[in-house]
């Protein structure tokens, strides 16, 4: 009777044990994925803000560019303005016909190499804006995360 009486408490002790294990392995196994899912984020975050860094290293350049363009643009514009002038003059000299129409032609390139920069700087000004909005989100969700000590070893 005692040894049946012992050998129930054991296995009353060992069901106990192995349920008890369970419980926290599974809190331990949610507390993992919480921590994989704030690593997830953060590399996320950092590839961000690589990005755009890279993105605002190509703002300065950009920027030239399209002071670059416009001025070329209206200096083609003044040069054909005064190549028309000239022609107004003598409609008939064949020489000033075709100065006017190559200095009209250098201006139709010009005006639309300045639109182009002009639209590739709007283009990357809105890009870094996007970001920016992804970082400041990807950070947000980041903090909220419970349990989560990737966010205060930022």
């Amino acid at each position: 009777m005692k040894m049946q009486w012992v050998i129930s408490t054991l296995g009353m002790i060992l069901i106990s044990m192995s349920l008890s294990a369970q419980v926290v392995s599974k809190d331990s196994v949610n507390m993992l994925k919480q921590q994989k899912e704030a690593i997830e984020v953060s590399k996320k975050l950092n590839d961000q803000k690589l990005e755009l860094a890279k993105l605002e290293n190509q703002l300065a350049d950009k920027t030239k560019e399209v002071e670059k363009t416009a001025e070329q643009a209206q200096k083609s514009a003044d040069e054909n303005g005064k190549a028309a002038e000239k022609l107004t003059g003598d409609a008939q000299d064949k020489k000033l016909s075709k100065r006017a129409s190559k200095s009209a032609s250098s201006a139709q390139k010009d005006a639309k190499r300045a639109r182009k920069a002009a639209d590739n700087l709007a283009s990357l000004q809105k890009d870094i804006e996007s970001l920016k909005s992804k970082i400041a989100e990807g950070e947000s969700k980041l903090a909220s995360m419970p349990g989560n000590s990737v966010s205060n070893n930022r």
